[in-house]
């Protein structure tokens, strides 16, 4: 019974993310592009402030997955990094707790370009 309330607390959080993502697309002139870094950037700032943990212990996957949980990985690797590296680990401790999605991503991108033909629509 815990896995099946696990996975519908996941997915009532990533759901709502997605619904205002979408009531974003709908109701404003901002392009998804705008949309996506808004949510990168909001998981910085929620992190920051310590709200965004909480909601990451709430919901797990459906807290840490999403964009805003990408930003909150961010936030955290800087966090850790500057706590044992200083400053130098503002610049490093971002891209070091993130480094296995970002590879994950270029490695998948890559895979499915060679299997389709991308392109511009025409």
């Amino acid at each position: 019974m815990d896995f099946v309330l696990t996975l519908l607390k996941a997915f009532l959080v990533g759901g709502v993310f997605c619904a205002i993502g979408q009531v974003l697309i709908d109701c404003t002139a901002l392009t998804p592009a705008r949309i996506l870094v808004g949510y990168v950037v909001s998981g910085v700032i929620l992190t920051a402030l310590g709200l965004y943990e909480p909601l990451v212990k709430f919901a797990e996957a459906g807290a840490s997955v999403p964009l805003t949980g990408f930003g909150y990985s961010l936030a955290k690797g800087v966090q850790k990094a500057v706590n044992e590296f200083g400053f130098m680990g503002a610049l490093s401790g971002g891209l070091t707790a993130t480094s296995a999605g970002i590879a994950t991503a270029v490695c998948s991108a890559v895979l499915m370009a060679f299997i389709f033909k991308p392109g511009d629509k025409s």
